[in-house]
């Protein structure tokens, strides 16, 4: 979907770079933004739909997610960002941490902070449950359409255990992720559980989007287990398909994520 709906919200992918999706939260009147790594096109944007930003937030410190920002922040000075606490920053922020709440009173919308070590080490993602009764994730580098990050920094327990925290969310969350990489993913996943007709159904669904040049996201955390590998080492077929019959989930997950490192 092009544009995310909720009855007092819209929710906007902005196409950054090659594959980075910067995502516009607002209200008609007022814009939060995350992860810009490039400020032109999201004043581009802002001034188009006659927006006035009001805070930034960031899930990690890659280039790619934050090089926008002091930019935005000398356009929009009023503009407050909020930042992973491990993490260190170059720009005026306040750093969060798991647990932590941010409200934003005029767009009725509460954030909750996730901390998803495994990407980076301070990797966090934004949460929220709106009075829509729609439950959204903003997870950066984490969780893909049908994939997850690399671990640049974490290490392979704390990824699966960074996936589990999402996986363990409502099923109805909308899942806003920074990359639209869904179809490589797909493709590597049907290579493990190539019998998954779910799979194949998102397959055919993720073709004719983006045939239509429409975004493959948001994905929702009930579809991600249904189809990402990631959130499926339990799955007998993966486990064969890597010859680790019966092996923990850890093991299996390790295996698969430095498969998809090759492909």
């Amino acid at each position: 979907m092009i544009n995310s709906m909720l009855s007092h919200l819209k929710i906007i992918p902005i196409p950054a770079f090659q594959d980075n999706y910067i995502w516009l939260i607002h209200n008609d009147v007022e814009a939060i933004v995350v992860d810009p790594g490039d400020a032109e096109v999201v004043c581009e944007t802002l001034i188009r739909l006659k927006l006035q930003l009001v805070s930034i937030l960031i899930t990690h410190h890659h280039h790619d997610h934050i090089d926008g920002v002091t930019a935005l922040m000398s356009q929009y000075p009023a503009t407050t960002v909020f930042a992973p606490k491990q993490e260190k920053y170059q720009f005026n922020h306040t750093p969060v941490n798991e647990s932590d709440v941010i409200e934003f009173k005029t767009l009725d919308l509460q954030f909750t902070i996730i901390k998803l070590p495994g990407h980076t080490l301070g990797h966090i993602a934004y949460y929220a449950h709106t009075k829509d009764q729609h439950n959204l994730l903003f997870c950066g580098d984490t969780l893909f359409g049908a994939g997850c990050g690399r671990l640049f920094e974490g290490t392979p327990e704390q990824m699966y255990a960074s996936l589990q925290k999402l996986a363990s969310l409502p099923s109805n969350t909308q899942v806003y992720s920074a990359h639209e990489y869904t179809l490589h993913n797909i493709s590597f996943a049907l290579t493990l559980e190539p019998n998954n007709l779910a799979l194949i159904e998102r397959q055919l669904k993720t073709f004719r989007l983006r045939d239509l040049q429409q975004p493959s996201l948001p994905s929702t955390i009930g579809l991600e287990l249904a189809t990402n590998p990631f959130l499926r080492c339990f799955s007998s077929e993966i486990q064969s398909s890597i010859g680790l019959v019966n092996a923990s989930n850890l093991q299996v997950f390790s295996t698969i994520r430095e498969l998809r490192n090759h492909y």
